[in-house]
């Protein structure tokens, strides 16, 4: 079944969204979107596609929840098919693929572990077996765990945090670019917190500070080739990340440090994602496109 979303808070031009959240925590990441209160939303109904990708192949690592829902949708629209690798968020994974079902494209679920690097090959062969090719990689998995001290940080989520976060980036290229020609792009998800910092998420903010350098070095390597790598860095945004990191109380004012004084839904980020991976961005290559809600960035 397809979510219906509650529509209240703060209007934007195509529909209202929530300002401050009920408080609430979820005990394992990344977190299920099916259990939220309320719903992200992931879907605007006034976004019309007009073909920008179609009959492209994309892979969406983290594409059942979140962001990764958001940007599944948009392409959709936009005329992609594509294969959605998750943890273990089967039902969240399944209700992203029936809503890309609805707008008439082709959804493959592949569940696994991306800390796994042979998994990483697992999921570039069972696109092509499916697809016959790719042409966009996307890679938006990720955790956190704030800790109030470095002290706190152990041996063991250091390794989880950066085999997850930026681990996966060198694993799922290194799988894909046999296969990526001319006119494909990979982007990535970073954060604001590369920029910005974050006192609680020191481990977290320096592997998408990893994700950015990522970027604009593989974006030299790879531009000769005519492959495009570019990246996204969000500002807080309302997804089972944030449930499943963050302490119920902190959620209740999730998002309100901003200068736009509310936190950003999924949908809100996937034209970005769709821009960066279209022939719209034919000349942007090595970037970091910032949508944070006004927090000043040195980029």
């Amino acid at each position: 079944m397809i979510p219906k979303y509650p529509y209240y808070g703060y209007e934007t031009r195509c529909r209202q969204v929530p300002i401050t959240f009920p408080p609430q925590h979820q005990d394992v990441q990344p977190g299920l979107e099916y259990l939220m209160n309320p719903l992200p939303i992931s879907d605007n109904p006034e976004y019309k596609g007009s073909g920008k990708l179609a009959g492209k192949i994309a892979i969406i690592t983290g594409g059942d929840s979140g962001i990764g829902r958001a940007i599944a949708i948009g392409f959709a629209k936009e005329g992609a098919d594509m294969a959605i690798v998750y943890l273990y968020e089967r039902v969240d994974a399944e209700a992203t693929k029936q809503m890309v079902e609805h707008y008439g494209r082709r959804c493959l679920l592949i569940e696994g572990d991306l800390r796994n690097s042979a998994f990483s090959e697992e999921v570039v062969r069972r696109t092509l077996e499916c697809y016959g090719k790719l042409d966009i990689l996307i890679l938006n998995q990720g955790v956190q765990f704030p800790q109030e001290s470095l002290l706190g940080i152990s041996d063991e989520q250091l390794e989880d945090t950066y085999r997850t976060n930026i681990f996966p980036h060198f694993y799922m290229t290194r799988a894909s670019l046999p296969y990526l020609k001319p006119g494909s792009a990979i982007v990535s998800t970073a954060s604001v917190t590369a920029y910005a910092g974050a006192p609680l998420l020191v481990d977290y903010s320096s592997t998408k500070g990893a994700v950015v350098s990522f970027t604009r070095s593989l974006s030299l390597q790879l531009v000769s080739k005519g492959i495009r790598v570019n990246a996204v860095a969000p500002g807080p945004i309302w997804t089972p990340l944030i449930v499943s990191s963050y302490s119920a109380e902190y959620v209740k004012t999730f998002g309100l440090e901003t200068p736009m004084k509310r936190a950003g839904q999924p949908f809100e980020l996937a034209p970005t994602y769709i821009y960066l991976a279209s022939d719209d961005s034919s000349f942007v290559t090595g970037q970091v496109l910032h949508v944070n809600g006004g927090v000043m960035t040195e980029t």
